[in-house]
């Protein structure tokens, strides 16, 4: 055993990933190539096929869900705070303008 663990970064899985996508060679020619187990070969394509749809997910649709949810929060909290400052201005006898 070698002792340290050796780290691959995310260029270096994507490529081999997408190498087993193709599937122009096999798991076990691939991982031979570029001296990973083949077992990893099959995770990374694993992980490349589940990741692939959130990748291709139209991101304008999800910028308007996020902005939507928070207008309705800050509509929510101006309308807490009015009622807050609507009591204060009550129970203190202030006047209301």
């Amino acid at each position: 055993m070698s002792g340290k663990r050796r780290r691959f970064g995310g260029g270096f899985k994507a490529g081999v990933a997408l190498e087993a996508l193709r599937g122009q060679r096999t798991i076990n020619e691939i991982a031979s190539t570029h001296g990973v187990h083949p077992h990893q070969v099959t995770a990374w394509k694993k992980q490349a096929q589940e990741g692939l749809p959130q990748v291709m997910e139209d991101g304008r649709t999800k910028e308007g869900r996020d902005a939507e949810a928070l207008t309705d929060r800050l509509y929510q909290e101006i309308g807490q705070l009015k009622v807050e400052l609507d009591w204060v201005k009550k129970t203190f006898g202030l006047s209301q303008r």
